[in-house]
Order: C-alpha cells, then structure tokens, then sequence
C-alpha cells in the first residue's frame, strides 16, 4: 500500500502459468474493468475522496463517544453475527499469506511481473520468519540453547496491569521501539500488533506442553512439533470460524466437501489479483473509527479504558498516541480481548456490516497528507486500475453467478461505473445487497473462500494434506476457536 511517483515499466502479457511466489489471476482472459485514462483517474478519486459517497461521514469529535453514542456513526451499523476482532485475524491472515512491499498507487503493472515476498500458504511465516536459524532475533535464547520459543516482552509501569490484575506484554522491540517480527505490518496498529503477540504467547505455550509430554525430543525436535502443532491449529481456526463468518456457512461447507471451481493451479498455489487488490479488501469495509482497547483499571469508569481512533492523522506523542496505530510501546498498550471476541460475559463488540462505506478515520490516514493518497478507498480502486482487474460484471458472468443491477450501483452511473465497476466496490455492494452485510456475496465469498482453502489444501504440511481427520487437541469438544487460542496463550483473564 505504499505510495509512489508514476512508473510506466513494462507489462507482462496475461497467461495462465504461475510460479511459486508471483501473484497471478484468476481469470486472465477478462479485460480490465476500463482502460487506465486520466478521466478514469478521476472518476475512482471522486468515487474515493475524502467526504464522497464511500465516507461513512462518522462524527470524529470523540472517540469514546462514536461506541457509547451509535448515532455519531449511522453509517457504521452493527453486523450481529461477528465480533469486531474477526477484521484483525483477516488482516493477520493477509500478512500471512502475501507481501508486496514495492506496490504503488501509480505505477502500471501486470501482477504476473510482481513477485510476493510471502509464500502464499498459511503457515504462520509472518510468526516464524525463517526458524531459530535464519531468523534468530525472533527467538529467547536466554531459556535454552536450542532457541525453541518466540520472544515476548512485559509492559511495566502505572497501568500496565488491567481490571483482571492480569501482568501484560508487548512484541519484543529493539531500542527505537520497532519490533522484531517476521512481518513488520504486523506492528501497524496495537490490535493486530497484539494479535501476533498471542500466536508467539500461544507457540510458547505449547513448547512448555511439548517439554512434559514428550521430554526426549531434541530442541529441534521440539520446535518442529510446536510449529506444526500451532499451525494446525491456526488453519482450523481459518477453515472453521474465519471462513464461515466471513462467506457463510453453506459457501463454506460446499468448498469443504464439493472442492473448488475457479482457483487451481499448475504447480503451485498462487495469489490471484481478484482476491488480492479485490475481493479480499472487503476487510477495509469493516473497520470501525474507534475502539475499546482495554477496560483500564475499572471496566466502568471510561476515564481508566484506553478507548482511540483506529488512525488519527493529527500529530500527538510517538511514544503514546492517543490513537491505536503500531510502533510503540506504553503501559497502556495493550488489548482486553473480551471486547473483541465473544467469551460470553457481555462485552464483546460487533464489526461493522460489509457494505461500501469505509469508517471516516481511513479517509485520512497518517503520513500521506491531505492528497488522495491520504485515502485508502482511493487507494484501493486506483490499485483495481493499474493492475487491470476486471469488472464485478464480468467475473460474475465468469462465474456464472447472479449479477447485481445496475439500479444497484445507481450511484455510481455519473461515474459511468455503474456497468463496469470496479471488482473491489462490486464485492463490497454484493455483501449489503445479498447478504445484508454479514457476510460476503456469491462472487466475493468464493474468491476468497477457494483462494484461502486453497492455500491451506495446497501446502503439503497442513492438515488438510497430511491429516485431513485430525481434531485439534487444544480448545474443547474436537474444536478451536479464536476465544481457546486467546486463552491458551495466556492474554485473556477474567473481568468479574
């Protein structure tokens, strides 16, 4: 998502072969949804501005006031059937699965030319870097030689410990407070940022497991079967909680048993630019401006809870913003997950319903200005352009599933995109339209459901190819959930 200067290059011609690492397409015989002109430029930064018909228009006055006064964001309303963290594991999963780190918002470029700095597999490289050998400052060796667990750090000072009196941790950071991981986006707001911090707490976990149960292992051996171990568990997570709430439950049960129809691959998975740059930024539709980070020392004094703006663009102190962004570190850094998952005592939060309105807070994002850089809905739809996607219409037809209306997309026939809209915005109106919101339509549910399956089918260590009957051994009932890893690991007390 970096922000470039213009870049013509040279454009690869669309095929259907796909090396291990490039991103590739899904449909390289459909034509981009318009040919990339100033006039098009134009109308996707109008569609994408700050205070256009993609602003949720929240009132940005207070940030605890836009959770306790749900009439400051009436274009943020409520999807009953997933807790505000499930955005944060979509965007876990992301980093997990592609990198592009020289992307542009200018630059014209076939996505075959573009090689992903990720294996496309969910396989936690993000967590593990390249193991204790290539990647050792990722790892404790302070508790033994064989460096077979991940580096935590505690948080101290005033307000560090919250209501459940529960000590709490941060990423490990070097001196200027940039942290050691396998994926530095990982750190770009405190919610994922301490999301990752639960897989290394959870790997951890299951090291000191291992140790009793198995004590004749070697270090390597031991590291080898706790990574597995996590793994397994994070792709049940992704196949059994992630992927029916993001694309419902009969989609998912369908990809499990029936297989899929449009994402295969020569010889190894890839990642499609359908799903990349398109359907999977569904998640961009679910942030919410404000959050409830923590409960504080009181869960019902508001003046003791770390409450922020996802983003503020206005300057404040780099050592501890008042909003939720990443890179640093403070004694009230931290997350209370009962307001993000569901542990059944009342507090979790909802997640936005998908729809194409994005929360106000990503219209000006920090760092980029008041240019329409500063605004990822513009960001996205110009990266639908450069990297020619082609239109919802046209992938529907592909996909021989329903086609939404042009009086669907009425407000965008001045644009004249109302016929050849941009796969990103078609994705995001076939949810509101189809599904009312709560998950994804027909044509972006089984893009990114046969992408994210298989990645998981298509990796010769997962579950699904070396054990397609194994239960997890963690959680309760043959079953995991986000709510039993969070436990696990150790970062979820109880709050009364």
């Amino acid at each position: 998502m970096a922000h470039g200067t213009a870049d013509l290059g040279l454009l690869t011609p669309q095929s259907t072969f796909y090396d291990q690492g490039r991103f590739g397409r899904l449909f390289p015989t459909l034509p981009a949804f318009a040919a990339d002109t100033p006039s098009v430029r134009e109308a996707l930064t109008e569609l994408g501005k700050r205070g256009g018909p993609m602003d949720a228009r929240d009132n940005l006055g207070d940030a605890t006031l836009l959770i306790t006064n749900p009439g400051r964001a009436v274009r943020n309303p409520d999807n009953p059937t997933q807790p505000a963290g499930m955005t944060f594991l979509g965007q876990f999963l992301d980093h997990d699965m592609t990198f592009d780190p020289t992307s542009s918002l200018a630059r014209r470029q076939d996505p075959e030319s573009i090689r992903n700095f990720r294996i496309p597999a969910l396989d936690l490289d993000s967590v593990y870097g390249g193991g204790p050998g290539v990647s050792p400052h990722l790892y404790d060796r302070t508790i033994d030689h064989g460096s077979t667990t991940l580096l935590v750090e505690q948080i101290t000072g005033s307000g560090s410990v919250s209501i459940d009196g529960a000590d709490r941790f941060d990423l490990p950071r070097n001196a200027q407070a940039t942290a050691l991981l396998g994926d530095p986006r990982n750190d770009e707001n405190l919610i994922v940022s301490q999301l990752h911090l639960a897989f290394l707490r959870f790997h951890n976990r299951v090291v000191i497991d291992l140790r009793t149960d198995m004590p004749s292992l070697t270090a390597d051996e031991l590291f080898a079967e706790a990574q597995r171990v996590v793994r397994w568990h994070y792709q049940w997570i992704v196949l059994h909680e992630f992927l029916p709430a993001t694309i419902g439950a009969d989609l998912t049960e369908e990809l499990m048993t029936e297989g899929r129809k449009h994402y295969n691959w020569r010889n190894n998975p890839y990642i499609p630019v359908e799903f990349a740059v398109a359907a999977y930024r569904f998640g961009h539709s679910q942030v919410r401006p404000s959050y409830r980070a923590n409960f504080g020392t009181d869960a019902d004094d508001l003046a003791h809870q770390f409450i922020g703006f996802i983003f503020d663009h206005r300057a404040m102190d780099p050592t501890d913003p008042d909003d939720l962004r990443g890179g640093c570190r403070a004694a009230r850094r931290y997350i209370d997950w009962q307001t993000f998952f569901d542990f059944g005592d009342g507090r979790m939060r909802h997640n936005k319903r998908i729809d194409a309105t994005l929360s106000t807070s990503l219209f000006r994002l920090p760092g980029f200005g008041d240019g329409a850089g500063a605004s990822l809905a513009t960001r996205n739809l110009l990266r639908n352009l450069t990297l020619k996607v082609p239109s919802g219409q046209r992938v529907a037809r592909a996909m021989q599933l329903p086609e939404l209306a042009a009086a669907d997309l009425s407000e965008l026939a001045d644009l004249e995109l109302d016929r050849r809209t941009p796969l990103w915005f078609y994705v995001l109106r076939e949810a509101d339209v189809l599904a009312d919101g709560k998950h994804l339509g027909p044509v972006g549910g089984r893009i990114v459901g046969e992408v994210i399956h298989g990645l998981i089918d298509g990796d010769a260590s997962s579950y699904l190819s070396q054990d397609p009957d194994w239960t997890p051994t963690y959680g309760t009932d043959d079953t995991f959930a986000m709510t039993d890893l969070l436990t696990a690991a150790g970062v979820v007390g109880s709050l009364g």
